[in-house]
């Protein structure tokens, strides 16, 4: 058709020409709009395939078949496929038990035998945190969604300060200015003075058309790229000149039979005013400087920080329910396999950014920020926490998981905490008081490594989706093994252990038997020569002449019964 209206004359011919030109450029310029068709593709593409082959050969054979009633078996043979595919593949979701399991085949997995120390808690959930951070922002201001990452050797949460998307000229025509970094280990996170950090961003999560970060990174892509990376989660962060970047984490498919996501690098876009040159950049090629997952080591900003998206992490640790092999996830077994819980009242989800110690266990790892998932068996009435499990934050190949299952430790998980909250506090109204994101707390106490769960009560309202955050709020340690609750001052930290020792040290000794920890200190010369860092053991005293006393003691009462 095309090769008949191009010959028909020289008005045709520039038409023609004129079309696929802007055709060409369209597709150049569009890209961010197309390319999750591309992607899609992709992900799918041996289904696609499939799909495509069985057409060919099914409606060949159909045009060739002779009488109708052949015709019509081959019909119906094709809708019995296409209903199977659909049932199994979708359904049944066959499709992604099967990317899962691709997923667990080419994941670097490591047991470690030692759960790793947890160190620079956070104090508030995330969602308290962003709650807060809203209410310090104008009517046309939003804020992004808080990611905890490391600045200046600290854990904090940074979120951006950018147009609302309420109002789209401010969209379209603002930058975001301003960035919230709060620490993480305060109990008393401040919105102001310092706190507000003055930065300009000209691409913002909330902006529009070529300044928004979803189509300036797609922009930047290859050709390549545009059928296997992704966008993911987007930090904000310092980098190693000190200056503020935003770090977009990408998502790289890989594989052919059933592709799966794995962790693609980062696009990193400096920050900067809007300009001419600016705008040009971004509408022709994009912005931002990739950086692979073999280039990260170059980096030490993005080392041990928190790059990982979390769409990633989250398969990566499901995949462990194919520990007991291919078929133990299916409905007739089930021996091992586990879930990751969903807490129906908690607005965030695991995994949770935890910082961990990991100097003292047996795996080449590094000390920093870690997504933490407690796995639980796959049944809605199995509340045991059968694997802790560590994936670097940083996109580290390798992922860390603690049997506690293979160990019999009987620990329980992160969905048996609220009931343990709510029935140790009968006093609160529940129906507004929600007990959320329990969060791992492993410590050295009396002697032995234990492992707490530290969560949070938070207010929302009957007819709202937001949480009410409390610069002081209500924070209990529940003991995953002897399931007590302990009720701990926030603004107190230092002394969480102590409270720990205080409540549950007699259940400790007549359970297993230990001794007598954290020595009383009196004397206020001696609080720095004896300062308990952590759990620091004490012997009692013994007097060496107590038997010859006891001895004596009986003498006495012996005399005392004969005068009598």
């Amino acid at each position: 058709m095309i090769k008949n209206y191009w010959n028909r004359g020289r008005r045709q011919k520039t038409i023609t020409i004129i079309s696929v030109l802007v055709l060409i450029i369209l597709l150049f310029f569009l890209r961010d709009d197309y390319q999750p068709f591309l992607l899609f593709i992709r992900k799918y593409i041996f289904v696609i395939l499939l799909i495509g082959l069985v057409l060919f050969f099914g409606l060949r054979t159909f045009r060739n078949a002779v009488g109708v009633g052949r015709r019509l078996g081959i019909l119906l043979l094709l809708t019995l496929f296409f209903g199977l595919l659909y049932f199994v593949g979708w359904h049944f979701k066959m499709y992604d038990y099967m990317k899962t399991y691709n997923v667990f085949n080419h994941l670097n997995r490591v047991e470690i035998n030692e759960l790793p120390l947890t160190q620079n808690e956070r104090i508030q959930p995330l969602r308290n945190i962003f709650s807060m951070a809203n209410e310090s922002v104008g009517e046309t201001k939003d804020v992004s969604l808080p990611h905890l990452v490391r600045v200046d050797g600290e854990n904090k949460w940074t979120m951006a300060i950018q147009p609302s998307e309420k109002y789209t000229m401010q969209q379209i025509s603002e930058n975001t200015e301003e960035i919230f970094s709060v620490s993480s280990t305060s109990p008393f996170p401040r919105f102001s003075n310092e706190n507000r950090i003055p930065v300009t961003f000209s691409i913002g999560e909330s902006l529009k058309f070529s300044r928004n970060t979803y189509n300036a990174v797609v922009q930047r892509f290859n050709i390549f790229q545009l059928f296997t990376m992704e966008p993911g989660d987007t930090f904000y962060m310092k980098n190693d000149s000190g200056n503020w970047v935003e770090v977009v984490s990408l998502i790289k498919w890989k594989g052919f039979f059933f592709p799966y996501p794995t962790f693609g690098g980062v696009m990193v876009i400096d920050s900067g005013k809007h300009n001419f040159n600016d705008y040009l950049e971004r509408v022709l090629i994009g912005k931002g400087t990739y950086i692979s997952p073999e280039e990260m080591k170059n980096h030490p900003f993005l080392t041990k920080q928190n790059t990982l998206s979390e769409n990633v992490s989250r398969l990566q640790a499901e995949s462990l329910k194919f520990l007991g092999g291919f078929t133990d996830p299916l409905p007739w077994k089930m021996e091992t396999a586990v879930k990751i819980p969903d807490m129906p009242d908690d607005q965030n989800e695991q995994p949770f950014v935890t910082d961990f110690n990991f100097d003292d266990v047996d795996a080449k790892a590094y000390s920093g920020l870690y997504h933490w998932f407690g796995l639980e068996p796959i049944g809605e009435e199995r509340t045991s926490l059968t694997y802790s499990v560590f994936v670097p934050a940083d996109g580290t190949d390798k992922l860390y998981y603690y049997d506690h299952a293979a160990k019999k430790q009987g620990y329980a998980g992160v969905s048996a905490m609220p009931l343990k909250i709510i029935e140790s506090r009968k006093e609160y109204d529940w129906s507004v008081n929600k007990p959320v994101e329990f969060r791992p707390y492993i410590k050295d106490i009396a002697g032995r490594r234990r492992m707490f769960f530290l969560g949070t009560v938070s207010a929302v309202k009957a007819d709202s989706q937001k949480f009410d955050g409390s610069a002081t709020p209500d924070l209990a340690l529940i003991d995953s093994e002897y399931r007590n609750v302990i009720w701990i001052d926030v603004k107190h930290p230092s002394q969480w252990d102590k409270t720990v020792y205080d409540e549950l040290n007699e259940a400790w000794r007549a359970s297993e038997g230990i001794g007598y920890f954290y020595d009383e200190i009196t004397d206020p010369s001696d609080v720095d020569i004896k300062r308990v860092i952590d759990s620091i053991q004490s012997i009692p005293k013994v007097n060496a002449n107590a038997d010859e006393i006891e001895k004596l003691q009986r003498a006495i009462d012996s005399l005392k019964s004969v005068g009598n």
